[in-house]
């Protein structure tokens, strides 16, 4: 009787296994998945990656000699309505030279589960088409048919490559759950890669050797007497291959928070960057495993170094930009406005040009490189020591590794005797060294003229600062009047500018009520919109009857009123990843209030200082009441714009410190 228990037993075990193992191929979709009604440990997931398997291989042929296959198999589970973008997939490809890659996509259905039955409705010929992103790369896109709440879709692409380089980087994370991913690759001993790992889950890793084989063939022709034979021979050559297997299961959302540079620097994920090869017979090549080695590579791009030696496309223009320039700063701003103000930006990114920055000059519009590379070109013919930096942008992720497909972005330095001045000629309302948000990225690689680099920090140090000015008249039945001016400087003002100066003014007026409590604006003035040299400024008066709270005669005031902070923007318990401000940045904040004619003050919140220590950030709130009058200063100061993750509590307590405080009640009772 044991011994039948123990076979049903490992039956059942063995059966159980089969079916598991069938969950993680294509067109295995099973009742059980579709209708499933949310994740089980994540229900708030609009969707989730049931699994995601990769195969990396290299195969020989003897016309072609190797090519790496890339082939990913995918299923996904959309829960809501708010999933229903991940039916929507983008697959990027290189289109040029010897790195071409031929895509195909296959296998794109989408399940539903139709009166107890499984329905399957394949990707159309209409749901698939490529697009062209530049002359160098290209995107696949599909879009699954028939989505519905409680949708499986799946599908699978393969890429070819014939020439050898970089894997595609594999992420195991995603910002929905992640149930399996796998990805396995089968390296020839031919070929060396650095594999690096990035993002706080590591995949379990296995390995094992197999022995491959090459059939040769070869045709040897033998002259006889009275003929000519022919004969084929079939030669076998064996060579190591190393299977290597990245298993990570049960994997959580990445869960965008405040202050996040780009989640995805800290998802887990791996790439593998080619080192070296090593074929018999043939000495061992070396590619780009150090910065410079990459940065060499670059500027010796036909699209790149040799774009930045041509200047006859501007030097007549040249001379009259810079002639009633006194100075080397007027000078350098001169250029760097002309560039600004007769070159569009055509939001395209990229280390290396389109179409070259002669067409771009002449058709006032370009890429960032044409932009950017032109700006330095002129800056070195008008005498100046000025290189190109490339940089990744925060969407592109932060460029942990050497690798060429690090970067995709390029800015302009100019070494003056104050130190490097860092420009970017394709966002109007930046200054010297006040680039845009998007270029705020760690770091970059300033790339000198023998092709040689150095590493240079894109952090600012400046603080920008953000300054209000408001004069608050209480009414005994609690409403307000009152009149505000603010300020903003640096990052700040860019911020402003960029935000506000296109929309019009009826437009941002409503806006800005509605964000500020519902109060009623007028007299609105704006000064300095265009004059980058000076804070822009606005100044306003207002009425709000929703700030105030009357109970039992005594009058409750929050006396930042609608500028006062209501949540932490820190919510996570853990957080593994920096909390990252941008730029170092001053909020102050003066009040005058005058309180309505018999009444007096019964409660002041007292006056506070916060620090957190390590000269991260103070809040100071001074707060005093003399006769008739309350008279506030509230400055709150970030002097670092990244902060480890080491420091996130006392960052989440600090925050939750100055908004409790901020949120403190005046109390106004009656004379007696």
């Amino acid at each position: 009787m044991k011994t039948y228990c123990l076979v049903l037993i490992l039956f059942f075990a063995f059966f159980n296994s089969k079916i598991n193992a069938q969950e993680f191929k294509l067109g295995k979709v099973s009742i059980a998945e579709l209708q499933e009604k949310e994740h089980p440990k994540d229900p708030s997931a609009a969707a989730a990656i049931l699994f995601k398997k990769g195969e990396v291989r290299f195969e020989y042929s003897q016309t072609e000699g190797f090519a790496m296959f890339t082939d990913v198999k995918t299923r996904i589970k959309i829960y809501k309505k708010e999933g229903y973008d991940w039916a929507n997939q983008n697959i990027r490809y290189y289109l040029s030279g010897n790195s071409k890659e031929i895509i195909s996509v296959s296998d794109a259905v989408t399940y539903n589960l139709v009166d107890g039955k499984i329905e399957k409705t394949k990707l159309k010929t209409e749901g698939e088409f490529d697009e062209n992103i530049n002359k160098y790369w290209g995107r696949k896109k599909i879009t699954l048919p028939n989505i519905k709440e409680g949708s499986v879709i799946e599908f699978q692409y393969s890429i070819k490559k014939k020439a050898i380089g970089s894997m595609r980087d594999w992420d195991f994370q995603s910002s929905i759950p992640v149930n399996h991913s796998e990805l396995i690759t089968y390296i020839p001993e031919f070929f060396v890669f650095n594999t690096n790992k990035k993002g706080f889950i590591f995949p379990k890793v296995t390995t094992k050797g197999n022995f491959k084989s090459i059939s040769l063939k070869s045709k040897e022709r033998n002259q006889g007497i009275l003929s000519i034979a022919t004969t084929i021979n079939q030669d076998e050559f064996a060579y190591q291959e190393t299977q290597t297997t990245y298993l990570a299961e049960n994997l959580p959302a990445m869960k965008d928070e405040a202050f996040v540079n780009n989640i995805e620097n800290y998802t887990s994920s791996i790439s593998h960057e080619l080192a070296m090869t090593k074929f018999n017979n043939r000495p061992t090549k070396i590619f780009s495993t150090d910065w410079e080695s990459v940065t060499k590579t670059i500027y010796e791009f036909e699209d790149f170094g040799l774009e930045l030696s041509k200047n006859g496309y501007f030097e007549e223009d040249l001379k009259t930009i810079i002639s009633g320039a006194k100075s080397r700063g007027e000078t350098i701003g001169a250029i760097f406005n002309y560039v600004k103000s007769n070159i569009k930006w055509n939001e395209r990114n990229n280390f290396f040009c389109n179409d070259g920055v002669k067409t771009a000059y002449k058709n006032k519009t370009g890429n960032v490189a044409e932009i950017n590379l032109m700006l330095t070109a002129m800056l070195r013919y008008a005498g100046f020591d000025a290189n190109p930096v490339i940089i990744s942008t925060r969407a592109n992720g932060i460029a942990l590794f050497p690798s060429l497909n690090a970067f995709n972005y390029v800015i302009s330095a100019v070494e003056t005797p104050e130190g490097l001045m860092l420009l970017d000629a394709t966002e109007m309302f930046s200054g010297p060294n006040i680039l845009p948000l998007r270029d705020l990225n760690w770091f970059g690689r300033l790339i000198r003229k023998d092709g040689t680099s150095t590493q240079i920090s894109l952090t600012p140090t400046m603080i920008s600062k953000e300054t209000s000015t408001m004069y608050v008249v209480m009414n005994a039945d609690g409403t307000i009047d009152g009149k505000i001016r603010r300020q903003y400087t640096n990052h700040e003002a860019l911020k402003f500018r960029k935000n506000n100066l296109d929309a019009k003014q009826e437009s941002y007026l409503k806006k800005l009520e509605n964000d500020n409590n519902g109060i009623e604006i007028g007299e609105y003035v704006r000064a300095n919109e265009l004059d980058l040299s000076k804070p822009v400024m606005e100044t306003y008066s207002f009425k709000s009857n929703k700030d105030v709270e009357i109970i039992n005669e005594k009058i409750y005031l929050s006396p930042l009123l609608f500028l006062t902070d209501k949540e932490n923007p820190f919510k996570q318990e853990v957080r593994e990843y920096p909390v990252d401000f941008g730029y170092p940045f001053e909020s102050k904040i003066y009040i005058n209030i005058d309180i309505p004619q018999g009444y007096k003050v019964e409660f002041l919140p007292k006056a506070a200082n916060l620090l957190t220590g390590d000269n991260i950030g103070a809040f100071s709130y001074v707060i005093e009441n003399t006769d008739d009058k309350i008279k506030m200063i509230i400055t709150t100061t970030i002097n670092t714009a990244i902060v480890s993750a080491d420091f996130y509590d006392v960052i989440k307590e600090f925050y939750q410190g100055m908004i409790t405080k901020e949120n403190e009640k005046i109390i106004l009772t009656k004379n007696q």
